[in-house]
């Protein structure tokens, strides 16, 4: 991963001092060595002299190249196998007439930097973006929420860095508030994180490809996980605000509620919880517990978890009088887990990463999954039935909502 980011950062030769990977089959006595001997590589490293670096290749905000290519889509599609611009479907050709089209829906000038995107901070321009949104097949008017959305990844406290390169089986979904979901038919009630939307499909595949074509992160290169997940071609859903009882993502977000907005979380994976209980003391109660995971990343780390209310679990607690402040509180409190549940060696990272906020930690510590309940973040989607979902985080990433401007 290493010499991937050096190279897509211009200095493919940076001398780098190579620590064996992973630690957990090895004795402490062996972890010392290779310690040691990590210490001596990188005196000598210091000591060489080191070419100039060059620019990167997408360290600016010119105009994407054309390539020629024969119009035929099977030879397309293999080129682009080829060279890995794909994530392992066939793609839109993103001929110059299709982006330009798409660009007609933004404000903002083709040639515009929106950000950097880690690991290889390649430059997202507002043109490239658009080009990766024509490969997942997006309609035009997509296009506000994934510049939206790429604003969002590459805020510091989404640690997109973290997120791209980790090996945990962490994907970035998106929610999308406010009424630009009914202007692009975004689903945001049954099975709306699963297959047959066309937006939400391919909204949450183009920012995918944007991930890995600008930011560089290519499994086995820079993406370096363990097993990954679905959620890595396409989580994208909207926030189900008909029928929801409380205020929307966005209007607590300190957003009005005529405005559309973006909100990238960096999540784990989906874990139903099902209950048919009407009582909410019950409700929340099991739920709480199905939050209590002692190999969590939100507990060794204070995380960002999340949870989709379906609208039947969500009337319910709102019928027995709790705001969504209130079943925050609640759930944040009740999910409390004795850090002893930990095995020996993630209470002791435990320590070392919470005791900034926790101090010091014993076995028989409470540990928050969060480090205060205005972090749990709750939305309200999907249809009928009682069917929620926990979202668990990477952990080290706080959730950023973006406001999405288009063309009048």
């Amino acid at each position: 991963m290493g010499r991937a980011q050096a190279k897509a950062l211009g200095c493919p030769d940076l001398p780098i001092a190579v620590v064996p990977h992973p630690f957990g089959c090895h004795s402490r006595d062996n972890v010392r060595e290779i310690a040691e001997q990590c210490v001596q590589d990188i005196a000598k490293l210091v000591c060489v002299a080191v070419a100039p670096v060059a620019a990167a290749s997408t360290a600016s905000g010119k105009r994407a190249r054309k390539v020629e290519v024969a119009e035929d889509a099977d030879a397309i599609n293999r080129l682009f196998r080829e060279r890995r611009w794909t994530d392992g479907f066939p793609v839109v050709p993103p001929t110059a007439e299709r982006v330009e089209r798409m660009l007609r829906c933004t404000p903002r000038a083709a040639d515009e930097v929106v950000a950097a995107i880690a690991p290889g901070f390649g430059v997202a321009t507002v043109e490239r973006i658009a080009i990766n949104a024509v490969m997942a097949g997006c309609d035009a008017e997509c296009l506000p929420v994934l510049v939206a959305a790429v604003e969002a990844v590459a805020a510091p406290e989404f640690n997109l860095q973290g997120i791209q390169t980790t090996t945990n089986p962490a994907a970035v979904w998106l929610i999308v508030n406010g009424p630009i979901v009914k202007r692009l038919n975004l689903n945001a009630g049954i099975n709306c994180l699963g297959q047959g939307n066309w937006a939400n499909a391919t909204l949450g595949r183009a920012l995918r490809l944007i991930l890995q074509n600008i930011g560089r992160a290519l499994p086995g290169a820079m993406d370096r996980a363990t097993l990954g997940q679905p959620g890595k071609y396409s989580f994208c859903c909207a926030e189900n605000e008909a029928q929801s009882p409380w205020e929307p993502l966005h209007v607590e977000r300190e957003l009005r509620p005529e405005q559309s907005a973006v909100t990238v979380v960096g999540a784990e994976g989906t874990l139903n919880m099902n209950t048919h209980s009407k009582d909410p003391d019950e409700v929340l109660r099991v739920f709480a517990e199905t939050l209590t995971r002692p190999s969590g990343n939100d507990y060794f780390l204070g995380g960002d978890p999340w949870i989709i209310l379906c609208p039947e679990h969500a009337q319910i607690l709102k019928a027995g009088g709790l705001s969504k402040a209130e079943v925050k509180r609640r759930l944040w409190a009740q999910s409390r887990m004795p850090a002893r549940r930990m095995t020996a060696i993630d209470m002791q990272l435990t320590q070392l990463r919470r005791r900034v906020d926790l101090g010091a930690i014993s076995p028989e510590t409470l540990l928050p999954i969060c480090p205060a309940p205005e972090r749990l973040g709750i939305i309200v989607s999907g249809g009928p039935g009682t069917h929620s979902i926990y979202v668990p985080s990477f952990g080290n990433t706080r959730s950023v909502t973006r406001e999405v401007i288009w063309s009048a």
